[in-house]
């Protein structure tokens, strides 16, 4: 395995950060009630958490767009369809309500890495990739179903 570099790593699990907070806030009443308070709803329990989601979603799109740079030919053309289907599925599958849109999002997130791997496989990302993206997504799928129980 190749390490992930410190860069990545920590920014990457800086983004959970809304993601833990969102099921911390869903978790904890009282805590719910502080971030109400200070930080106003749209930052609180599911919000956050699918707002933030749709917008992670549309961002790893751009990151597996960059990825099908590498690539030539079909392989590219597959790359670039691909890499579109995450912010199209973030824009489609996350109204509904708080508990419908959480489970699309984690099938969503699930589906992204199912993309990371082939991009993966195909040579186009970086060696630590996997390490990471599993890591993180793995992290934002158990606070997403925190939102859906």
């Amino acid at each position: 395995m190749t390490s992930i570099p410190r860069a990545p790593l920590i920014l990457g699990l800086a983004g959970l950060i809304p993601f833990i907070w969102g099921a911390f806030t869903v978790l904890s009443p009282a805590l719910a009630a502080w971030g109400l308070e200070n930080i106003g709803p749209r930052f609180v329990g599911p919000y956050v958490q699918l707002f933030y989601g749709s917008v992670i979603l549309s961002f790893m799109s751009g990151v597996l767009w960059g990825f099908a740079t590498k690539a030539s030919g079909s392989q590219a053309a597959t790359g670039y369809v691909l890499s579109v289907i995450p912010a199209l599925w973030a824009f489609f599958m996350t109204g509904g309500g708080p508990t419908s849109a959480a489970t699309n999002l984690i099938f969503g997130f699930i589906g992204l890495l199912m993309l990371d791997f082939a991009f993966s496989r195909w040579g186009l990302t970086p060696r630590w990739w996997m390490q990471l993206r599993v890591l993180l997504t793995a992290i934002v799928v158990a606070c997403l179903a925190v939102t859906v129980i």
